[in-house]
């Protein structure tokens, strides 16, 4: 663990821990509440500027009000947080989709980084937490070869100890099926809600843009968190090396030194093509790397839900 200044804000919010240091908080119950916890913390130490007397029926958030009357409108265009006295918000049902194929079972650096796997779980937890302390409906469906769990959306923190529970017990599967698990949702034909993907994206790609471009047409809103290891950026400059393909097991020997600089162009390009074409079907596409605080993840959903009203 790193020692930290006393005045290292980081100390009160563990949503901008550096992942790998947020195992010390304990079971991923624990760390999940322990994230949120600081990152609502992190929203109220917000100052509240732009406020306009006009809107008498609002007032500034304070620690400890339930999310579920923020008003995500006026988050929207202020920026700021405000709590709406008289009016609730409309739930929102969301599916958290987890891919927990052989290639989320990864990290390039065994001591300081967490596998993709791993994080997509904390991530998961944070935010399906989240998710129901504004009030919202929160599922999950875990997925590799075929779909491996499944939890119905509700709003309890029993239904959220259940999902936890479902997530901790995970374990990585072999190919990924991000097509079949994402038609399965679009078969549903559940209300129009919030649909967001947890994986690495070593997918098909076609099929599942295909997939995601349903599940837009059915009018859901969809964000997608592609999760990266640092060590996916960037080849070693090591000598000969064998390259295996997690999934398959397939082998390739290789100079690394000879094809960073073509490898490095492929994945630039990768994240180049997901960029367009999640853009254009109005899908929220981020790329995270796995050493990133939680917090950013969370942020970005925050935006999300502030559009949607």
């Amino acid at each position: 663990m790193t020692n930290r200044h006393p005045s290292d804000p980081r100390g009160d919010r563990p949503d901008l821990l550096d992942p790998i240091e947020l195992d010390a908080l304990g079971g991923l119950e624990l760390i999940a509440r322990a994230v949120v916890k600081g990152f609502i913390s992190g929203l109220h130490s917000s100052p509240s500027r732009g406020f306009s007397v006009e809107f008498a029926e609002h007032r500034a958030y304070r620690p400890g009000d339930d999310l579920r009357f923020v008003d995500w409108k006026m988050y929207g265009r202020s920026d700021r947080f405000f709590v709406k006295q008289y009016e609730q918000e409309t739930n929102l049902v969301a599916q958290l989709c987890l891919d927990a194929s052989a290639s989320m079972d990864w990290r390039s650096r065994e001591n300081d980084l967490l596998t993709k796997l791993d994080y997509a779980k904390r991530l998961t937890a944070s935010l399906t937490l989240l998710l129901i302390r504004q009030g919202d409906l929160a599922g999950l469906l875990c997925f590799a070869e075929r779909v491996m769990a499944r939890v119905t959306p509700r709003g309890t923190l029993d239904h959220w100890a259940e999902l936890v529970r479902s997530l901790a017990a995970q374990k990585p599967g072999r190919l990924s099926a991000a097509p079949e698990a994402l038609a399965e949702l679009a078969s549903r034909g559940a209300r129009r809600g919030l649909i967001v993907l947890v994986s690495d994206l070593l997918v098909d790609e076609e099929p599942t843009l295909r997939a995601l471009k349903k599940l837009r047409h059915q009018g859901h809103e969809v964000l997608v968190f592609h999760l990266l290891d640092p060590g996916e950026l960037e080849l070693p400059g090591v000598g000969d090396a064998l390259f295996i393909e997690p999934e398959t097991g397939e082998e390739l020997a290789a100079r690394s030194g000879e094809l960073r600089a073509e490898y490095r162009d492929a994945v630039q390009a990768a994240l180049e093509r997901w960029q367009r074409a999640c853009g254009a079907q109005s899908i929220d596409y981020h790329p995270i790397t796995t050493d990133r605080p939680l917090a950013l993840c969370l942020g970005q959903y925050l935006h999300k839900r502030a559009r949607l009203g």
